[in-house]
Formats: C-alpha cells, structure tokens, sequence
C-alpha cells in the first residue's frame, strides 16, 4: 500500500507588541492568534511561569490537548467498527513538562472516561491500547503516552 502524505498550514502571528518590541523580556506580551484557513482562530499565549495569559490557550496546553483529541478520535472510530456504542467521552488528561537546560516533556497521561450503552465493557477498554497504537500525534511524541481508561455501562 502506497504511503499517503498529509500537509498541514497554519499561521501564528504575534500579537503582543506593546510598542517597544522586544527591548526587554518584559517589555511584551507573549500573546499570538493561531489560524488555519477558515477555521476559528485560537488565542494564544505563553504558560503564566513564562509571562503569559493564563485565560489563553498555550504550546503545552495544545500539544496535551493534541494527544488526547487523536486518541479519543481513533478510540471513537473502533467502537463504532466494533458494535460499542459509546454515549459519552471526556479526557481529564495531563502532561508534565520539566524545565531544565533544554526543558521537555516527560509525559502524558490520558484519562479517558467512557460511558456506553452497549457492547462489551472489556473489549471496550482494550480498544483504548488499539487506538493508543494507531494515533498519529502518539507516534510522533519522543516521551510516554499512558492511557488510564474508566469505562461505565448503563
């Protein structure tokens, strides 16, 4: 099978001039706009410990956020090929970033909770190992992804 290639363009724009540029560390704000052909714009900034906005989205919020989308999307594609219906899902997921010379993340854990209403609870948790092998973000990541899923059935 041939391999299939996809491109992804996305702009970033600083928006956090306050008029002096960067003359100083503290002299801008870390604030950006994130956007993707139409696509709603993302507001963006920096971790708070690095002087950012907390009320925005920042780099390691996202790429936690990233991890735990592909997964929850390929996770949602086996229940459904499989005959488990799924009701609901949310992730309370985690990443843990250690500063250091370089600074980096050591890793992520996904908290999958997942309610379904039908199909089998046990086949239900093992497709979450299927779909951790299959995501493309976790693939591509040089640190851990765990996966640590609850399954209820009603």
């Amino acid at each position: 099978m041939a391999q299939r290639e996809h491109h992804y363009q996305v702009s970033v724009e600083w928006t956090g001039n306050k008029g002096q540029g960067t003359a100083s560390y503290k002299a801008y704000d870390r604030d950006y706009q994130m956007s993707a052909g139409e696509k709603a714009p993302i507001a963006g900034s920096s971790d708070p410990a690095f002087l950012g906005d907390a009320t925005r989205w920042n780099p390691e919020d996202l790429l936690v956020a990233s991890a735990s989308a592909c997964h929850k999307l390929w996770y949602l594609h086996l229940c459904a090929e499989a005959g488990i219906i799924v009701q609901a899902y949310r992730d309370d997921a985690e990443g843990t970033m250690v500063e250091g010379k370089t600074g980096c993340f050591t890793r992520i854990v996904l908290k999958p909770q997942v309610s379904i209403s039908s199909g089998d609870p046990e086949l239900a948790r093992m497709l979450h190992h299927r779909a951790h092998s299959l995501c493309y973000i976790a693939n591509s990541l040089n640190f851990p992804v765990q996966c640590e899923p609850t399954i209820v059935q009603y």
